[in-house]
């Protein structure tokens, strides 16, 4: 549950400090004094988006700091565990909104991304808004609220999963199907084009070889002479060549090693240049013996580059991929050969993963039919005791067509009423009065967060446009929910307040210049004066003051809950 909250320079609070406690606590004041901005002080603190405009006027930034006891939780548990974060029995969330809209959050003095701690906000606090029921005038929210309450998340994540399955199978079936269309003609240009590309057999490393190869036979006259000299020079000329002199260089080192030792590194040079001159003579006539000018090779160069240029220009690559561009003709080659195959597989896979699918949607539907009955006796009950004696409350599911099932399941979920004896249930969206809307929605919303365990419920003046006995019945159901969750409920209503364990009382101050709110814990005797004004107006009397006592021990009188 939530123990404290801290708020600074939020709206118009400079800086509050609040403790809660367990059970029912009514938040209450002037209208104006600012009640909901603890709400949304909560809801910003668990994660909620909001903006700069949250920040007090003339401040750099918005803090908002909330502490919570933890029960034992098997989601809260789960999501510390996510976040490698020791589980302790409290828990601190703190968050700051700059006025260079950039937001930081920290839980437990840990820096947390905003969806982490919005994750856990979801499982510590559940609020619940004075127009709760505009969004449940929408079929998508009427589903999400009977899938929530039956807890079935692992039935529609195995729906999803057998219906993205079917979906991605049927996209499949439909482009082969399209391939089927134009395959014979397909067929017959890659035959066509594998033919030639096989004919002209290219080869990985075959482009830059035989570039080479052209360029020497090119520049062959070129190559010989050049040869031709290096023969000479190096060995072959008779009147003086480099082996000769450098023979003749060793000789006379070594006559002058025998004299001086110290001659003795310049003749290793020598002997070594020696050997790499005979080396590089013997090369070259290597070279020159294997250099044959041979014009048949020259021209067969030169037309298997050329085929391999049209080759490339046709299929609009370069020469280096057309090895690449013959395998995927091949490959394509194979798979339009297996159409017909291929088809037959898909269409017996679609039926396979249709009946896996109608399997998980009929699982999905008998869970959410057993759970709709259940949750429409229960709103049933509830609207007896919020003025709509003979009021029914129905969840009807209908069978969606197969062109309308999703991911969602095959059903078409809606939330009937009645609000009158003998009328037939009609659509939720169609009640025309909106004190009825409100005291239904109260009733569904009620119903629902019992079997939804959350430590901290917030109900932010969903009793607005009731009054009188049932005000004071609504009042009963909270307080009867605040026996198994805390309860925060912001109110107008006398009789709403006067049923809770704890009230807090909400007020604006202003010294002409600057507005601020205050939050004060209400004793026995402030909270008589409180709900007196709240019952009298400005000015309280002692008879507001006498119904103000007597309304609240009437709520602590024991009672059996609804």
């Amino acid at each position: 549950m939530l123990s404290s909250i801290q708020i600074k320079d939020f709206a118009i609070i400079d800086h509050i400090e609040l403790e809660l406690a367990a059970g029912m606590t009514a938040l209450t004041g002037e209208t104006g004094a600012g009640k909901s901005i603890m709400v949304d002080a909560l809801v910003f603190v668990t994660g909620g988006r909001a903006g700069t405009e949250i920040i007090r006027h003339g401040c750099d930034k918005a803090e908002v700091t909330a502490t919570f006891t933890l029960p034992h939780h098997s989601l809260i548990e789960a999501w510390f565990k996510e976040q490698e974060l020791d589980y302790t029995e409290e828990c601190i969330l703190r968050r700051l909104m700059g006025r260079d809209g950039r937001s930081r959050a920290w839980v437990n003095g840990q820096a947390m991304p905003m969806q982490a701690l919005r994750q856990l906000g979801t499982t510590l606090v559940d609020v619940h808004g004075q127009m709760e029921y505009q969004s449940l005038m929408k079929r998508s929210a009427q589903r999400e609220l009977l899938d929530q309450h039956g807890q079935h998340a692992a039935l529609l994540e195995k729906v999803s999963t057998s219906w993205q399955q079917l979906k991605a199978l049927r996209q499949q079936k439909a482009d082969t199907e399209r391939s089927a269309q134009d395959r014979n003609e397909r067929l017959s240009l890659l035959r066509y084009q594998l033919t030639e590309l096989d004919t002209l057999a290219p080869q990985a490393d075959e482009f830059p070889q035989l570039t080479a190869e052209r360029q020497r036979h090119t520049h062959s006259g070129k190559l010989a002479q050049g040869v031709r000299q290096l023969a000479e020079m190096l060995r072959e000329a008779d009147n003086q060549n480099t082996e000769q002199l450098l023979s003749r260089a060793v000789t006379v080192a070594r006559q002058l090693e025998s004299i001086d030792s110290r001659i003795h590194g310049t003749l290793q040079l020598l002997d070594e240049a020696l050997i790499a001159c005979r080396e590089a003579a013997d090369g070259v006539q290597r070279y020159e013996s294997e250099l044959d000018a041979d014009p048949a090779r020259q021209e067969w160069v030169e037309q298997r580059l050329a085929a391999l240029e049209a080759a490339a220009r046709k299929h609009r690559v370069t020469i280096e991929e057309l090895p690449q561009v013959q395998q995927q003709c091949r490959d394509e080659v194979t798979r339009l050969e297996s159409l017909e195959f291929t088809l037959e597989q898909l269409a017996s896979q679609i039926t396979a993963a249709s009946k896996r699918y109608a399997t998980d949607c009929k699982a999905l539907s008998k869970a959410r039919q057993s759970v709709a009955n259940g949750l429409s006796e229960r709103v049933t009950c509830l609207m007896q005791t919020l003025g709509m004696p003979g009021g029914r409350f129905v969840i009807q599911l209908d069978k969606l067509g197969d062109e309308a099932a999703n991911e969602l399941g095959a059903d078409d979920i809606e939330f009937l009423v009645s609000a009158n004896p003998g009328q037939p249930p009609k659509a939720l969206a169609k009640v025309a009065s909106g004190g009825e809307l409100s005291r239904i929605s109260l009733s569904i919303q009620v119903a629902a967060v019992e079997s939804i365990p959350c430590p901290t419920l917030v109900f932010d003046e969903v009793d607005a446009g009731v009054g009188g006995g049932v005000a004071e019945m609504v009042g009963r159901q909270l307080r009867a929910l605040g026996t198994h969750a805390q309860v925060l409920c912001v109110t107008h209503l006398p009789q709403v307040a006067s049923q809770a364990h704890a009230q807090v009382r909400v007020a604006k101050i202003t010294d002409g210049h600057h507005t601020r709110t205050s939050l004060e814990n209400l004793n026995s005797k402030a909270r008589i004066e409180e709900i007196a004004r709240m019952l009298g107006g400005a000015q309280v009397s002692d008879m507001a003051r006498s119904h103000a006592t007597e309304m609240i021990e009437m709520a602590n009188l024991p009672r059996s809950s609804t």
